[in-house]
């Protein structure tokens, strides 16, 4: 009792463990409880900002540990939008991006100026100002859209994408306003202005992956390489903030620059979203809430009058602008709905636009009261406006993105039907587990199908330690998944034999994919592949995947994938091109295919539907061997190579065992690759159609039925 008087219950609360406690319960009960009403969980916590800030109850004040936290929080959310940008479509889409970003910085601009000057009978200066700040806008809602799972469609691409145009562009508008008040906008400024921006740019989109990639390679604690993110997003934003733009566009350009170092399903990816909305982005949202005064609404009519007239211009000009995109692209409605709740929140931007304006001091008035650029009835109108437009924004994008998501799985029930898929990892050697699981993660189509971890044991040991070993390495794999948020089922089996035990786990488990690795150390050997070729790949029902890792998946460039003449013809085609598109997809790496016309005809088809960043090449047959040579030649340092090849005994006829051990060994020492071995034997699912067989199919139909087959591990395609 007497430690209880002991504590200061003063408001607002002092004690800092009790500050924190209560915005941990907050963070806790309040979107479990908005959940269950439907609202988004986003309004829930700026209103319950709003209830527990200075202006309501008075239980914590917006110190500067709120500030700090909030301001992680913003510069996390930005973060997360660079990093979640699928770079095949972000440059595939980049002109749209631009359009929508000049539309939602123009039609603001525009008609915020009229608005200040002939409704609030602003001055030309201030009316300007005020305009930049309808302009810019605050992904307040894109936890939303993530937690939907919809990040990659053609809607939420180029609203990030153009977030970036419109908030620099506003930005910028501020930075020369302010010079100008200073008396400092001359040549000289814009020529200082573009030499910052453009070193800053060139230093974090380029500099930062050559970083990062060294830092990756080099270091393998998790804890270490998750606080080197943290860094880097500071430090892009401190960076900008030199150039002289505020600290969002570094941290969504940080973002940007280490996409291809943090690939969506891999453990580092998992920390970095759980982080941010387990207590950065939380924070971020009760510290918006704070600033809201309700009192406002009752103080005074010029306030009402400000707001209401910045609510109504900054809503509607960004519900136009997002109108005439769904125009121009021809998007459906909800995608529409998603793209003006994502560019309708004011906050961030907002906030400094408008306590920049409100610090300059443009004169004197006859009472000796200072004239302000923006006066209080501005700053008070923008705090009613970042409380209605956050949440428009927040139900806009939840209704949107609900409509998409179930579009979206409504087709893709469709035609997945029939479609199975489950990969299976064999583990002999505790060193390259992890990169075997993140390859695994990396090649899925999606995320419900089966992931298997295989060890084998003779059935007449009885080495203790070595059954411990196994099941140590089993539970390895299964600790690397969960990390990376996913399941794997772990299996031990006794068999006479490696080959009797690959086999049965086979077919017991419907296996269409199966793992096998190499060490960083271990050679290729003759002996190796002669074993696979007649104990496993003439026998297999599966895919087979040989991968030899020398540097972590995350630190590589490009995949440089060969295929070998007549491959499309085998029935595990469309799976093994699944899994290299899901590779390229997920990893944000550059796939470079060499391939025969034929091929190409249907990978043109994939590619137009389901881009990612690379390209197509048409090449000379790579069965003969000097060709082959020349073309594993043009490796670089940071390649993985992939060669995709018919059945072994099939592939004898061209590029021999020997001939491709000897060349792996020589030439590709110090790079990661991946022999993928199709199996030969037809399909016998129930239901499905040999695809092969030339006398019941057309060339043609054939070639389109094999893309169909491809498409149906991907759903239907992002618009």
């Amino acid at each position: 009792m007497l430690v209880l008087l002991s504590i200061d219950f003063s408001l607002p609360l002092a004690n800092p463990v009790l500050k924190f406690l209560i915005i941990l319960l907050i963070i806790l009960v309040v979107p479990v409880l908005f959940n269950r009403i439907r609202i988004p969980s986003i309004l829930g916590l700026i209103l319950a900002g709003a209830i527990i800030g200075p202006h309501a109850l008075n239980l914590l004040e917006r110190d500067s540990g709120i500030i700090l936290s909030g301001t992680a929080g913003l510069l996390y959310i930005m973060f997360l939008a660079g990093l979640e940008v699928d770079m095949g479509d972000f440059k595939k889409h980049r002109f749209k991006s631009i359009v929508f970003g000049l539309y939602t910085f123009s039609i603001p601009m525009l008609l915020g100026i009229i608005g200040g000057l002939y409704i609030l009978k602003f001055s030309l200066i201030t009316s300007v100002l005020l305009a930049s700040m309808f302009a810019s806008h605050t992904l307040i809602a894109y936890p939303i859209i993530r937690k939907l799972g919809i990040a990659r469609n053609i809607a939420v691409n180029i609203t990030v994408g153009g977030t970036i145009i419109t908030d620099t562009l506003a930005l910028l508008v501020l930075a020369v306003i302010v010079g100008m008040t200073r008396g400092e906008v001359d040549s000289l400024f814009w020529l200082l202005l573009s030499v910052k921006v453009l070193l800053f740019g060139f230093v974090v989109l380029f500099g930062f992956p050559f970083l990062g990639r060294w830092f990756f390679r080099n270091v393998e604690d998790s804890v270490a390489q998750y606080i080197f993110v943290l860094a880097m997003v500071f430090l892009a934003a401190f960076l900008a903030e030199i150039a002289g733009v505020e600290g969002i566009i570094g941290a969504f350009l940080a973002g940007l620059s280490l996409n291809r170092l943090i690939p969506r399903n891999s453990a580092l990816m998992n920390r970095v979203e759980f982080v941010g909305n387990a207590i950065f982005i939380p924070f971020f949202l009760i510290g918006i809430g704070m600033l809201i005064d309700y009192q406002l609404f009752f103080e005074s009519f010029e306030t009402l009058k400000v707001g209401g007239v910045m609510i109504l211009i900054a809503t509607s000009s960004k519900y136009l602008a997002a109108k005439i995109t769904q125009k121009t692209f021809n998007f459906t409605r909800p995608e529409a709905e998603v793209i003006f709740g994502l560019s309708n929140a004011q906050a961030a931007a907002t906030l400094a636009a408008v306590l920049i304006g409100y610090n300059i001091i443009m004169g004197e008035a006859p009472n000796g009261d200072p004239i302000r650029l923006l006066d209080e009835s501005v700053l008070n109108g923008t705090i009613l406006m970042i409380l209605f437009t956050c949440t428009i924004a927040t139900f806009s994008a939840a209704k949107g993105g609900k409509a998409i998501l179930l579009s979206k799985l409504e087709s893709y029930d469709t035609e997945r039907s029939g479609v199975q898929e489950s990969i299976m990892i064999s583990l002999k050697n505790r060193n390259n587990v992890e990169e075997l699981v993140n390859l695994a993660i990396l090649m899925r189509s999606n995320s419900g199908s089966p992931l298997y971890a295989l060890n084998i044991l003779n059935n007449e040991t009885e080495d203790e330690a070595e059954k411990k070993y196994s099941q140590d390495l089993l539970n390895h794999a299964s600790e690397i998944a969960i990390a990376s948020g996913h399941d794997l089922d772990r299996i031990l089996r006794y068999d006479s034999s490696f080959t009797n035990g690959i086999l049965g786990a086979i077919r017991e488990n419907r296996v269409t994919d199966i793992l096998l690795g190499l060490h960083v150390r271990e050679k290729l050997s003759d002996s190796f592949l002669g074993k696979l070729t007649e104990g496993v790949l003439s026998r297999s029902r599966a895919n087979t995947y040989i991968y030899k890792s020398f540097q972590p998946l995350n630190t590589l460039k490009r995949h440089l994938v060969f295929l070998q003449d007549g491959v499309e013809e085998e029935p595990g085609f469309p799976s093994a091109i699944r899994k290299i598109w899901q590779l390229g997809r997920n990893s944000g790496k550059e796939v470079v295919i060499y391939a025969s016309e034929k091929s190409l005809q249907i990978l043109r088809k994939v590619y137009r539907d389901h881009p990612i960043e690379g390209k197509l090449l048409g090449k000379d047959s790579i069965d003969d061997q000097g060709n082959f040579e020349n073309l594993v030649a043009e490796l670089r340092p940071a390649d993985n190579l992939i060669l995709v090849q018919k059945s072994s005994k099939q592939f004898r006829a061209g590029l021999n065992t020997q001939r491709l051990t000897q060349i792996l060994n020589d030439r590709l020492r110090e790079n990661s690759f991946i022999l993928v071995y199709l199996f030969n034997e037809r399909s016998l699912s129930e239901g499905r159609n040999n695809l092969m067989n030339a006398s019941v199919i057309e060339p043609v139909q054939k070639l389109d039925e094999i893309f169909r087959q491809v498409s149906l591990g991907f759903g239907k395609a992002e618009r």
